[in-house]
Formats: C-alpha cells, structure tokens, sequence
C-alpha cells in the first residue's frame, strides 16, 4: 500500500483530536488482544496484587478494552457529532476512574509506567476532549 493510500485512510477532520483517537483506539485494540492472549502485561499494571490478575479477569478487561478501542474508533471518523463525542468521552472517564480507584481505594496498581499510562491516556484526552468540545461538536 502507497503512503498516499495510507494517508487517506487517516480521519479528515481538522485538528489533532481525531488522529488521536485513532492512534488510542489502535492501542487499545492490540491492548484487547494481549489481554487475551497472556497475563504477563496485565500484571504490571497491577503489579502490586499480581495474585488478583486471573484469565477471567484478563478477558473482562479485553472485552472492555475492545469495546472502547471501537467507541474512539468511530470518534475518529464522526468527532462532530455529538452523542459520540460524548459516548467517547465517557469511555476515557470510566477509564480514568478505573485506573485511579486501582491506585488509590484498591492498591493494586502503583507509580510506574504501566499504571500510569492508562491514567496520563485518559486524563490527557478528557481535558483535550473537554477543551475542544465547542470546537468539534456544533450545538
């Protein structure tokens, strides 16, 4: 495939937020699928009850994880419209209280790169998301 075929298939909204959303939801798609396939990566993120990582728990969060990857998805292709620019930024709070419960109430996740990546994610998108609203969704 062409670089310029490549590029087409790049959303064509202005603006960064949606190749953004592109990029994140492509993370959590290969994020859905080591969920599924191993523990290994799973049990950094929560490498402080590593015991509490189990296959049922694993492929929980991959549904959940692919589930969000098609929410932003089709963010990247439909950031004007409304109900998804919403639904969207919905999935990165539920994200962000996920990742900050895990932290603070429940102690399994701690201060280093694979918890915190899901909090610097979905914290980062939601104050973007937040900041552009009027931007991209025209009431």
């Amino acid at each position: 495939m062409s670089p310029s075929a490549l590029l087409a298939l790049l959303p064509h909204a202005t603006g960064w937020l949606p190749k953004w959303q592109l990029l994140i939801a492509t993370v959590a798609l290969f994020n859905s699928v080591q969920n599924f396939a191993t523990l290994k990566f799973t049990k950094r993120v929560y490498w402080k009850k590593p015991h509490e990582v189990t296959p049922l728990q694993a492929r929980s969060f991959a549904v959940w994880t692919l589930l969000s990857s098609a929410v932003r998805f089709y963010a990247a292709y439909h950031i004007h419209e409304k109900s998804v620019y919403d639904i969207t930024m919905i999935s990165y709070l539920i994200a962000f209280g996920h990742i900050t419960s895990e932290l603070l109430i429940y102690g399994s996740a701690g201060l280093t790169f694979p918890s915190l990546s899901p909090l610097l994610v979905s914290s980062i998108s939601l104050i973007w998301m937040f900041n552009q609203y009027d931007f991209y969704v025209k009431s």
